[in-house]
Order: C-alpha cells, then sequence, then structure tokens
C-alpha cells in the first residue's frame, strides 16, 4: 500500500511539473493517462501503473493486481488520509527530495519513484555504504559549546551526559547512546560550532 500511495505522490507530482509555464517543451501529458512508475525501497524495485480514475487512482502492481487509492491531501501535505480499497491509513510524508519518507504504524521507510527507463540506469550505480559516525558525538545544530562532562579516556554509559550545546538561548544536553570510552575531544567550551562538527571521538 505504501509503495502505491509513493507511486500515486510522484505521478500527482509529476502533472504539477508538466504544467509549469516556460519549459522547452509545449506538449503536455494527458492528466486522465496511466504512467509506469518503478519504487525503489532498500535495493528493490516495485513496479507500479497509476491510472487517474473518477474518485482517486488505480494502481496496479507487477502482477497485474491492483486497488483504488484515494485521497485528497494537497501535494505539499505530510500528513495524508488515504483509503486503499477498503482500508484506511494516516501516512506522514516528509519530501527529502529526490526521495518520499513515508511513516506508518512507528514504520518508516524511504522510497525512491522513477520512470522505469530510470530504474534501469539506476540498477548499473554503484553501491556507496553511508560513512560510520558512530564513533562521533556530533553537534545536531549550529550553537555554543557550553560545557564538557567527559574527558579523555573517560568510559561513558549509554544515557549519560557528554555536553551541553546552546542554541537559540536553550541549552541541549548531549548524551551518550551507548556505553564506551572517549579516545579524543575536538571542541572546548566556548567554540562556536557548526550542524555536524565533531564534538568527541570514541574508541
Amino acid at each position: 500500500r505504501l509503495t502505491s500511495l509513493a507511486a500515486v505522490i510522484q505521478h500527482r507530482q509529476a502533472l504539477r511539473d508538466a504544467s509549469i509555464s516556460g519549459r522547452l517543451s509545449d506538449s503536455l501529458p494527458d492528466p486522465a493517462a496511466a504512467r509506469d512508475w518503478v519504487v525503489l525501497v532498500g535495493g528493490e524495485a516495485h513496479s507500479r501503473r497509476v491510472q487517474p480514475v473518477a474518485d482517486g487512482y488505480r494502481v496496479a502492481d507487477q502482477a497485474g493486481v491492483d486497488m483504488r487509492v484515494v485521497f485528497h491531501a494537497t501535494i505539499t501535505a505530510t500528513l495524508i488520509e488515504a483509503r486503499f480499497d477498503n482500508v484506511e491509513m494516516i501516512v506522514q510524508v516528509d519530501r527529502a527530495s529526490p526521495r518520499l519518507r513515508l511513516g506508518f504504524g512507528g514504520a518508516v521507510f524511504d522510497a525512491l519513484v522513477v520512470t522505469p527507463r530510470a530504474a534501469e540506469l539506476a540498477a548499473h550505480m554503484p553501491y556507496k555504504a553511508p560513512p560510520d559516525l558512530s564513533r562521533f558525538l556530533l553537534s545536531p545544530m549550529p550553537g555554543l559549546l557550553v560545557s564538557l562532562a567527559v574527558g579523555e579516556g573517560q568510559e561513558v554509559r549509554a544515557g549519560q551526559e557528554l555536553a551541553v550545546v546552546e542554541a537559540m538561548k536553550m541549552e541541549n544536553i548531549l548524551r551518550a547512546e551507548r556505553d564506551g570510552v572517549v579516545a579524543s575531544l575536538h571542541a572546548k567550551p566556548g567554540d562556536s560550532l557548526s550542524v555536524d562538527q565533531t564534538i568527541m571521538e570514541f574508541e
């Protein structure tokens, strides 16, 4: 259901983009025509065909099984009340371009919705693993490092206070996410921090 919803959201966005004036091509897609999309989630590809109908959208999967998706939220809504055939769901939508982040019932997944041709090309792109930042305490916001509660070589426990960062006249306490040992400090009290700047490193 969520992959179908992602395809519908992308379909609506594509129709809106096509209606913007000043484009190189004057040809507009038929808003009533079906269109194929591929929803990429966690390395898996899910084919979806979106067909606008009178009261919503008809979405078919790669096996030809379809469902009716109905919702009337605006194109920029972050909370969508949708009905999938006879099942109603409230889904949170965050648009972290170019991906969609959908949340429902405590589960969250990122979906990239592309054309079938773009999905073919994406399959040839090398996978770049995200950097491992678990060994670092990073500043979550720009601000002033007010204090450090630990020193180099000190053992820390999960939940223990590590540092205090002041931003917008509010003090934010940064705590350890797991047990560890402080290997080195990269900032000192009084330093101005940028977002994601390293404050300390763990062994």
